[in-house]
């Protein structure tokens, strides 16, 4: 069942089977790397990057993925200090507002991500299909 982001907390929540209007059943990768009880790479934190990369801001790449901005920043907090390189570079406010611009070490760590997931797609496709084949339509 595909998780969607709550408007008002930002957390995923269950969508109910019956009231999607998807056309069927679709397979989704959940990758996560764990430290300790921490997350240091999962798929929100690169959807997050992802939508930084496309807006340019924080506060706009969190509107976009209907999360707070303290939400977003924890999370960018999070993966910076897991990672050896920050994937984020963040410039103070001002007349001109701030901005945010993913490092070399930020776009290398979607692409790989990406990469992971259609290669793991790719290696269990005909087990994917026999998986889907199961489920009712």
């Amino acid at each position: 069942m595909p998780d969607t982001p709550s408007p008002t907390t930002g957390k995923n929540q269950a969508t109910p089977a019956r009231t999607r209007s998807a056309p069927g059943p679709v397979l989704k990768f959940r990758i996560r790397i764990t430290h300790g009880d921490a997350i240091a790479v999962g798929p929100g934190k690169i959807a997050l990057l992802e939508a930084i990369e496309a807006t340019g801001s924080i506060t706009a790449a969190a509107k976009t993925l209907g999360m707070s901005y303290r939400r977003a920043w924890l999370l960018l907090d999070e993966t910076n200090r897991s990672l050896k390189r920050p994937a984020v570079d963040s410039a103070k406010g001002g007349p001109h507002g701030g901005g945010s611009l993913l490092t070399d070490e930020g776009r290398k760590l979607i692409a790989l991500y990406r990469h992971i997931e259609a290669t793991a797609r790719t290696a269990c496709r005909s087990d994917i299909r026999r998986l889907m084949e199961m489920l009712a339509r």
